[in-house]
């Protein structure tokens, strides 16, 4: 593969109650280190079923870090650093409809981005690019993920809008049923801005959403209680890895280009002139927009 068509590798970031994948080979983790600061973890690399894979758990070995205290930009640089070219999220989440009962999966496609304690970009001021977020989730990943669920009879919906909110309290019943007429279909803390900095990063990312609980909205769950939240997820821990061993499987498929144009996502995204480019922030770039920077001369 030349340095514009990478070899396949697959990238999971595992939230709450999934902190490992079985069946892997040749494991072991590595720290990576990055310009943006201290991943949440080291990443776990492994084969799996022929296909190269990375792990990183998003609060760290043990949960030790909260939603908000989570270094996005960190994990999905040392992602791009370790090589990956597609990016599975697993994370719990609420839900916001009545059909969406616990232990079903969510393979969503729609973002609100709620958050604001969060550094939401690898750009800024000295090198400023806005992508595209009109479709944040992956369509070839969302087939894939699909595909999975139906072949492993997993109760699933392809489709749904996640409503990000800060945390790390739960909603309050206003805005819970806010959410809910927003259209919303389940509630979470952590896929923004981890979706948004993919996009950049030029990585494919696809969202598999747990439903854990139904929100507080629902008359018989007027409150969110962790413990049963982990119960949930502890019992689905085996489907979600599951579905990764069958989505590995087909990464084996994966397209030299993607067909949504995600892994060239910064084609058109960088505004800020050659002569006004902050070159300390050019070099912390060099994973996260190498490609473009390289074909520019940079």
């Amino acid at each position: 593969m030349s340095e514009h068509h990478p070899k396949p590798v697959l990238g999971i970031i595992g939230g709450s109650g999934l902190y490992d994948i079985d069946g892997l080979e040749d494991v072991r983790w590595e720290g990576i280190q990055s310009p943006f600061g201290k991943p949440s973890d080291e990443l776990l690399f492994g084969v799996l079923n022929g296909v190269q894979l990375v792990f990183l758990p998003r609060h760290g070995r043990g949960h030790r870090f909260s939603p908000s205290s989570i270094n996005y930009r960190a994990n999905i640089d040392a992602l791009k650093r370790a090589g990956v070219t597609d990016i599975i999220s697993l994370s719990a989440v609420g839900s916001l409809r009545e059909h969406l009962t616990p232990g079903m999966f969510v393979i969503v496609d729609q973002f609100v981005d709620r958050t604001f304690a969060r550094e939401k970009s690898f750009f800024g001021t000295g090198m400023v690019a806005h992508v595209s977020m009109a479709h944040p989730v992956n369509a070839r990943l969302g087939d894939w993920c699909e595909q999975a669920c139906v072949a492993l009879g997993l109760p699933m919906q392809r489709g749904g809008t996640y409503l990000v909110m800060e945390g790390p309290q739960f909603s309050t019943l206003a805005e819970s049923q806010l959410y809910r007429q927003w259209g919303c279909d389940v509630i979470g803390m952590t896929n923004m801005p981890e979706a948004k900095l993919a996009r950049e990063a030029e990585i494919p990312y696809c969202t598999v959403a747990m439903v854990t609980d139904f929100d507080c909205w629902h008359p018989d769950h007027d409150h969110v209680d962790v413990d049963a939240v982990i119960r949930v997820l502890l019992g689905n821990a085996d489907n979600a890895r599951a579905l990764v061993r069958s989505v590995a499987a087909r990464m084996s498929k994966r397209p030299m280009l993607c067909p949504s144009g995600d892994d060239h996502a910064l084609d058109a995204a960088l505004i800020t002139h050659n002569d006004a480019r902050d070159p300390v922030m050019l070099d912390a770039l060099d994973a996260v927009a190498g490609r473009v920077l390289k074909e520019a001369g940079i």
